[in-house]
């Protein structure tokens, strides 16, 4: 990492990132990560990190152990060499971690990602990882089912030592005053028991040790001697048997070394690529997308080292229209942050990390950024803070191509102002000619006329409200930025003679500069102002429009179901007329064979009647008889006075009443609020609300009423289903379905019982039996529902 990335802090933003990081060779290779200069690997390592942060996202992050590279005694394992237990552990965490990984990412169903490959470059062994796993306990230890023969020996070796230890309770019981404590112990794997040196003669056997003292002797009595022997060969066997199935585990290890190699460098990148995701998370980023030209358009960009307690969010903006943005605006106002956000975010996603920054941010692949910010003065290279800002300028200016970012904080400062001036106008000259992108921060005028003179060299200044003595962190370009140095000094309590003495030694055309920004400044505001109201205003038509809207779909909803209760309605009619007719049918093919009986000529009259009654009825049903009165009294209606704007009304050809929202014109013509709908009109469909005499004080007063809804704007189906409901909850449908059917003018109806058990239909026509609005009834036939249906005939 060079020392432009350090100056920006791009190596304590990995740093940060490498905490995330579980294994030894992530948090290396976090460490260790540089940005990338090619613009396709760029994206492409983006994209890997996007699809981490997703799959997090919907499936929560991977589990990850403290592998270890195991690729080097993979190697060894397969040119026959036995590894320790340790290294057999390790290649068994590898072997959990990719079985794991394998695991979790079979739940990430149906997902397209470009870490698909890693998975599948991880190859699980369970065979070898159970092996692994129940045949070691430690570093230093195989567990007895490692194999029945190991288990075999150590039983065998347990109960030799139970006999030995045996003996050796007994012999010490019976030879305690010549012992030292009464206890039995080993040395160099062989029982012994501690003799006093003065009573060697008294316990046969063998010496094996003598205390530090040469008061005490480890003395083998002979009597174990060769119990200890048949120990010794048993641990040799058991040495033997841990070496074979050591070396059988290394074998197979050996056999699988590409496949562990594999697994380890797919599970590093990863682990890798979910630590960016994990960073990205709790940093609440994005990613930038790549431009091809040399643009950044940072939205809303928060530099990641600040608290995000006191970060300000920003937004920058360069290349395009301008290569060079010169930064101005009093100290502390953020111009330094600007420039630091700038490049360390453009570090960051060269590195493949996601940005604090908003949607939509855009930056560039930049193949060099040169920094100068910061003091750099050395006293062991007697350099002054202007010296040092020098030598840097010079290597940065020796440096700066077509395809370089170039960050100058306080350029030309720590000298003389007008040489410094004119030092840093010179520098951005020759930057602005080699093709190089800069920002860079100032004080001086002459540097902000410069902007103003040169195409391709734009102003910004960060915003500074006076009134609070705080900056805003607002970076608005276009606008050169004031240092406000007289009203801050104002402000904190300077005496206002020294700030007009002070004020009087500044140039006149430093002055009238200095009047022109301030003009600027206000006329922003004020265009921000207007363009925050056009902002609200709009809000308000939106909100408007999407209320009209919503009436409008109410008013569709409404006119909806007035159209279906007309045609519910005239179903009804047809049926009823269809019905009729048929009946009227069969009582004449009745006649037809009864011609020849004495009384035909009666029958003839009396059915003739029956028909007239009939299609009286029919055209009733048609054409309620309250409707033929409404129509033919407004044949002949007159008002009682002239119609006027918001009379209550009635319209007669649909029956609904409404109210008058113009007065009629010369034709007659209106407007009529009916609900929520308004409806064109002529003053001959118009009824007022119906008058009624009244006695008010003993006098007669005309008032008018509100009419009742007539029969043309009830809407009753023909049917009632009852299935479902108990007898009792029945009686009760049934009764007011018959009162609704009588006042809507139906003459016959059907109620759906069912055939079931035929309790509900037993209610049913107990009701209709005695019913004052049932004229008869009588089951379905075929076609109608036969005995799940009851059809009355209303009187």
């Amino acid at each position: 990492m060079n020392s432009n990335h350090k100056k920006l802090e791009l190596d304590k933003i990995l740093s940060q990132l490498a905490e995330y990081a579980v294994s030894d060779g992530c948090r290396e290779r976090v460490t260790n990560t540089l940005p990338l200069t090619n613009a396709d690997d760029v994206r492409a390592e983006l994209a890997k990190t996007d699809d981490a942060f997703t799959l997090s996202s919907k499936y929560g992050s991977p589990r990850f152990d403290r592998i270890r590279d195991v690729r080097a005694s993979a190697a060894r394992a397969n040119s026959g060499s036995s590894l320790s237990l340790r290294e057999l552990l390790d290649i068994g965490v590898l072997l959990r971690e990719v079985s794991q990984l394998r695991s979790w990412y079979s739940q990430c169903s149906g997902s397209e990602s470009t870490l698909a490959d890693y998975f599948s470059g991880l190859i699980p062994n369970k065979a070898l990882e159970d092996s692994i796993n129940n045949a070691i306990l430690s570093e230093e230890e195989l567990s007895d089912s490692a194999s029945p023969e190991l288990s075999r020996i150590r039983k065998a070796i347990f109960r030799q030592g139970e006999v030995i230890r045996e003996t050796l309770n007994k012999l010490v019981k019976s030879r305690e005053k010549f012992l030292r404590d009464s206890i039995v112990t080993q040395r160099d794997g062989r029982y012994v028991i501690p003799v006093k040196t003065e009573y060697k003669g008294e316990v046969p056997g063998l010496l094996h040790d003598t205390s530090g003292s040469g008061q005490t002797l480890f003395i083998e009595p002979m009597s174990v001697v060769e119990a200890n022997n048949e120990i010794r060969m048993l641990k040799g066997r058991e040495q033997t048997e841990i070496e074979r199935i050591v070396a059988e585990l290394s074998a197979a290890a050996g056999d699988f070394a590409q496949a562990l190699a594999y697994g380890y460098e797919n599970a590093l990148e990863i682990e890798y690529r979910f630590v960016k995701a994990n960073f990205a998370a709790k940093l609440k980023c994005s990613s930038p997308a790549i431009a091809a030209e040399p643009v950044i358009n940072l939205r809303l960009a928060r530099h990641p080292l600040i608290s995000a307690d006191d970060v300000v969010p920003i937004s920058i903006e360069l290349g395009g229209k301008y290569q060079c943005l010169i930064i101005t605006g009093p100290n502390t106002g953020g111009k330094t942050v600007a420039l630091k956000t700038a490049g360390l975010l453009t570090l960051m996603a060269q590195c493949g990390l996601m940005i604090p920054a908003g949607d939509g941010s855009v930056v560039h692949v930049f193949d060099r950024i040169l920094v100068d910010i910061g003091d750099e003065q050395s006293i062991e290279q007697s350099l002054s803070t202007f010296s040092s800002h020098m030598s840097n300028i010079v290597g940065i200016l020796d440096n700066a191509g077509e395809n370089t970012l170039v960050l100058l904080d306080e350029l030309g400062s720590g000298t003389d102002p007008v040489e410094g001036a004119s030092l840093a106008v010179a520098i951005l000259e020759r930057l602005k000619a080699n093709g190089a992108f800069v920002m860079a921060t100032t004080h001086y005028q002459e540097v902000k006329l410069f902007a103003i003179d040169t195409d391709g060299v734009e102003n910004a200044s960060c915003e500074f409200d006076v009134a609070t003595l705080r900056p805003t962190f607002r970076l608005i370009v276009g606008l050169p930025g004031k240092s406000n140095a007289f009203a801050i000094a104002k402000r904190l309590g300077f005496d206002d003679g020294i700030i007009a003495s002070a004020s009087e030694m500044v140039s006149g055309e430093n002055r009238r500069f200095e009047q022109i920004v301030e003009s600027l400044e206000q006329s922003r505001q004020e265009l921000e102002q207007v363009k925050s109201e056009a902002v609200e205003n709009r809000r308000k038509s939106e909100k408007i429009t999407a209320e009209l809207e919503k009436r409008l779909e109410q008013t569709r909803n409404l006119s909806e179901r007035e159209a279906q209760n007309a045609r519910n309605k005239a179903n009804g009619i047809i049926n009823e007329v269809r019905f009729t007719a048929d009946r009227l049918l069969d009582e004449l093919e009745q006649l037809k064979h009864d011609k020849d009986k004495e009384d035909f000529s009666a029958r003839v009259r009396g059915a003739r009647g029956r028909i007239d009654k009939e299609l009286d009825r029919a055209f009733d049903a048609a054409n309620p008889v309250e409707e033929r009165a409404a129509i033919k009294a407004a044949e002949n209606y007159q008002p009682p006075r002239p119609f006027k704007k918001y009379d209550e009304v009635l319209l007669i050809d649909i029956g609904k009443k409404g109210v008058l929202q113009t007065s009629p014109d010369k034709s007659g013509n209106c407007l009529v609020q009916v609900g929520v709908m308004r409806t064109k009109t002529n003053t001959g469909n118009l009824q007022l609300c119906e008058r009624e005499q009244v006695k008010i004080d003993g006098k007669d007063v005309t008032i008018f009423t509100q009419k009742s809804e007539s029969a043309m704007t009830r809407s009753i189906s023909m049917e009632l289903d009852l299935r479902g409901m108990a007898a009792d909850e029945a009686r009760d449908a049934v009764d007011k379905y018959l009162d609704e059917s009588i006042m809507a003018g139906l003459h016959q109806v059907t109620i759906i019982h069912g055939k079931g058990t035929g309790v509900l239909r037993t209610a049913v026509q107990n009701l209709l039996k005695h019913h004052r609005h049932v004229e008869s009834y009588r089951p379905g036939v075929y076609g109608e529902g036969e005995a799940g249906v009851t059809v009355a005939v209303l009187k």
